[in-house]
């Protein structure tokens, strides 16, 4: 079992990697405009569950996610390659609805402040 700190620093690095095979090696046009929002690797660094989001939003991600799980196995022999790891974990792909509920909470958030100024005037 490794330590807290190293599984995240696995995270990191297979987030910063991710990401450079998003926007350079993947021609999947279903990955277009994916971004990585979250890299979480488990103490025994058998998983590292991936969250997604896209700028379209929740609509497409069906087709990001089978997307990447069609390209996991190509994804997880880059990853190896690129990250020194005596076993490297096998990779979860999930959505990630938080850019989504933010945008959402903000946009309530300015509503309400457009409707104090209507009631101030």
């Amino acid at each position: 079992m490794t330590s807290q700190g190293r599984a995240n620093r696995v995270a990191q690095r297979v987030k910063e990697e991710l990401a450079t095979m998003l926007l350079f090696d993947l021609s999947d046009p279903r990955l277009n405009g994916v971004f990585i929002t979250d890299v979480k690797v488990d103490r025994e660094l058998a998983y590292a569950n991936i969250f997604v989001s896209a700028i379209e939003g929740v609509e497409r991600s069906e087709e990001i996610l089978e997307g990447f799980r069609s390209a996991s196995g190509y994804i997880r022999r880059q990853l190896a390659q690129s990250i020194d790891l005596r076993s490297f974990p096998q990779l979860r792909f999930n959505w990630d609805p938080v850019p989504e509920n933010a945008d959402r909470i903000d946009r309530l958030i300015a509503s309400l402040h457009e409707e104090e100024t209507d009631e101030d005037e």
